[in-house]
């Protein structure tokens, strides 16, 4: 199966972002996780197994590009960086077990239940989601904020709201493009969202930036989902029209962006990137 969105296929500029970004966030996440030689039932290990593999790191990198693109640092949005794919990672491991995708390969290795057995992914993914939370405590006066807008994106009417339309609906409900964008709004657009909204958060931006990059980040998120739909051969009958949105959403995307000026030529970058894989 084609990796959605490789960055590799990224113009020369982002290629060089997105990498620089995955280097600083796994280093932190190794840091962070490495498990101590007191690991009952090698749980920490899990964890840092779980956060630490293959994977493009697109979610922290949108928040740090959120961050100077509101004329934050590097440095003051790593732990919303760090927070974002540690809470990414704790609902892979959830989505592969056996009560809900059943999963036994992600990104080429086995899954988390496969490797440490069921109990302690249940557990990994709960300490992740816990350590997201708790990271965020070091962005300081900005922290309230931030677990505000996690705890909404990753809540019971968002994130949560999307997997569970994923496993309750059969694929013949999902009969048009509306009833797709919502489960995938919820499932996919809304940790994008999270991410565009925790950069700027970190970099001290006004709520109503904050705002304008929560849908830069939905609509980039929405637009994610419908090419990892193509590229998973899913919702076929809807392949036509959901290019089309693509479009749509990463120019609406780009638009966002440019409001922002100069300093946010990586997330226009990305947008833009997005919305020619359509």
């Amino acid at each position: 199966m084609t990796a959605t969105l490789a960055p590799a296929s990224a113009p020369h500029q982002l290629a060089t972002f997105l990498e620089e970004a995955r280097i600083l966030v796994d280093a932190e996440l190794d840091r962070l996780l490495f498990p101590p030689r007191d690991d009952p039932g090698r749980l920490v290990e899990a964890m840092h197994y779980a956060a630490t593999g293959p994977g493009k790191r697109l979610r922290p990198a949108i928040v740090i590009a959120a961050a100077e693109a509101c004329g934050g640092t590097k440095t003051a949005a790593l732990p919303a960086a760090l927070a974002i794919e540690m809470l990414h990672a704790y609902t892979l491991v959830h989505d592969d077990l056996p009560a809900m995708d059943d999963d036994e390969l992600r990104r080429g290795r086995p899954t988390v239940h496969i490797a440490f057995g069921e109990a302690i992914a249940i557990l990994a993914g709960d300490g992740l989601l816990t350590a997201a939370f708790g990271v965020l405590a070091e962005l300081g006066p900005r922290a309230a904020d931030a677990v505000a807008v996690l705890a909404k994106r990753a809540g019971a009417r968002e994130l949560l709201a999307g997997q569970a339309i994923d496993l309750t609906s059969p694929r013949e409900s999902l009969h048009d493009l509306q009833a797709i964008e919502r489960m995938h709004a919820a499932k996919t657009g809304a940790l994008f969202a999270a991410s565009a909204e925790l950069g700027a958060i970190s970099a001290g931006a006004s709520r109503e930036v904050c705002a304008a990059l929560g849908r830069y980040g939905m609509a980039v998120g929405i637009a994610f989902q419908h090419a990892d739909d193509r590229d998973d051969a899913e919702l076929t009958q809807h392949a036509a029209a959901a290019a089309e949105r693509m479009r749509m959403l990463c120019a609406e995307a780009q638009e966002i962006a440019r409001s922002l000026g100069s300093g946010a030529t990586l997330l226009d970058d990305l947008a833009t990137w997005i919305g020619s894989r359509a």
